[in-house]
């Protein structure tokens, strides 16, 4: 059955398709057909891995699968850190609570994923599976297969990752193809942190490690949208044809586990450095306008982002009487990153968010669209592709805007959705 909340939800992806038409390079360029096929294959997606006889088993089984992977994650990081990590106290603990460290709790996750992630790329496992989603793409939505192959790559690999497996095609990229790549990869996460969100969720949302999954899988298609309607391609241009080979590759199974383990040991510091300086400034901010009352309380930054995305909250679907901490959350992530998001949302109480909130909410934050991610993606897109860095620099805040609403639609189909194929 339908509900207000349901039209709302339609009304909110309508709004968001129209602001990023305001914001296109050619407003009389409008991909109907492809508006019309990405948000169809984004429902039949959501449909499919929730809706259809024995879904619920699968993601049952991905969820016990990504509890496996956190307790062996566990044992080799208590092996190596003893308490600090969780292990036997040597003292008595009045508060079990506290013993969560985000650096020896969720951290460590990135690194075990990253290395079973190139060995089952490696194994060509992960690589058919991306394979099988760029061949989706190419046929459905009319990408070209280089194009195609990069949209499949992000919804498991990083943001970064995922280029080079196209390195040999950037050059022959156009711009659109170049900013969809951008936009993609900023609305999407990489399959290291899908378990790390997962299991900050986990004691709060039900199938957690399957919402996680089917946020990044279903916001591939409304990236290609958004990218495509604000910088539209040029009649007779793109489509980059790919052989489907990969520069992405491994010489055996023990080099894949060591060289992504390395790789994630450079996401780990990363996200360690950008949250360490992104808190400490929103601190200071705090420290700054913490003399302004308003409504009997000291202004804080995160009152004031709460405020700003109340709105944008409340398109994707949520009530208004919770668009508040919802807009908080949005604006958290923004400006703090994902990982801030998801861990305050993970604090937030059973009683003071309803499950339809919470889930929204896991989608639209499930994501790397913030303002730490601009730096880490011209850096890692100039590397690959020093000649068109200008290009890349004179997109990037756009990209960052269709990344960001990216996921924003995904939360509003999502919530469009009847709430009986969740349950």
């Amino acid at each position: 059955m339908f509900s207000l909340l349901n039209l709302q939800s339609l009304f909110g992806l309508a709004v968001i398709v129209a602001l990023c038409w305001g914001l296109s390079e050619n407003r009389r360029s409008f991909p109907w057909r492809l508006a019309a096929g990405a948000i169809g294959v984004q429902a039949l997606l959501v449909l499919a891995l929730f809706a259809i006889p024995g879904s619920q088993v699968v993601l049952s089984a991905i969820t016990g699968a990504v509890d496996g992977v956190a307790a062996a994650t566990a044992k080799g990081t208590q092996f190596v850190f003893g308490y600090l990590a969780g292990g036997d106290q040597p003292y008595v603990v009045g508060n079990q609570g506290a013993l969560f460290t985000f650096a020896f709790n969720v951290l460590p996750l990135i690194l075990v994923i990253s290395a079973l992630s190139a060995l089952l790329w490696h194994w060509k496992i992960l690589k058919w599976i991306t394979l099988g989603f760029g061949f989706l793409f190419q046929r459905t939505m009319g990408l070209g297969g280089a194009s195609a192959l990069a949209v499949a790559a992000n919804i498991f690999l990083g943001m970064i990752e995922s280029p080079i497996v196209i390195r040999a095609y950037l050059d022959k990229l156009t711009r659109s193809e170049v900013f969809l790549m951008m936009v993609v990869g900023l609305g999407t996460v990489a399959g290291s942190t899908m378990v790390a969100y997962a299991a900050i969720l986990a004691p709060v949302l039900s199938n957690a490690a399957g919402h996680v999954l089917v946020a990044s899988i279903v916001s591939a298609p409304a990236g290609i949208l958004v990218a495509r309607i604000m910088i539209p391609e040029q009649p007779g241009q793109g489509g980059a044809v790919a052989d489907y080979g990969s520069a992405l590759k491994y010489d055996s199974a023990i080099d894949a586990i060591v060289k992504g383990t390395s790789d994630g040991l450079m996401v780990v510091m990363n996200i360690s450095a950008v949250l360490i300086v992104f808190v400490a400034l929103v601190a200071l901010v705090n420290l700054m306008i913490g003399g302004i009352v308003i409504a009997d309380a000291p202004l804080t930054l995160e009152r004031f982002l709460g405020w700003l995305f109340m709105p944008v909250a409340w398109l994707t679907g949520v009530e208004w009487s919770q668009a508040g901490k919802a807009g908080w959350l949005l604006g958290t992530k923004l400006t703090l990153t994902e990982f801030v998001a998801f861990i305050e949302l993970g604090k937030v109480p059973l009683e003071a968010m309803n499950e339809r909130t919470r889930m929204l909410m896991t989608y639209a934050l499930c994501g790397f669209a913030n303002i730490g991610s601009v730096g880490i993606t011209v850096t890692g897109l100039s590397v690959l592709m020093p000649e068109r860095r200008d290009e890349v620099l004179g997109m990037i805040w756009k990209a960052l805007f269709g990344g960001f609403v990216t996921t924003l639609m995904t939360a509003a189909v999502v919530g469009a959705m009847p709430a009986a194929i969740f349950s």
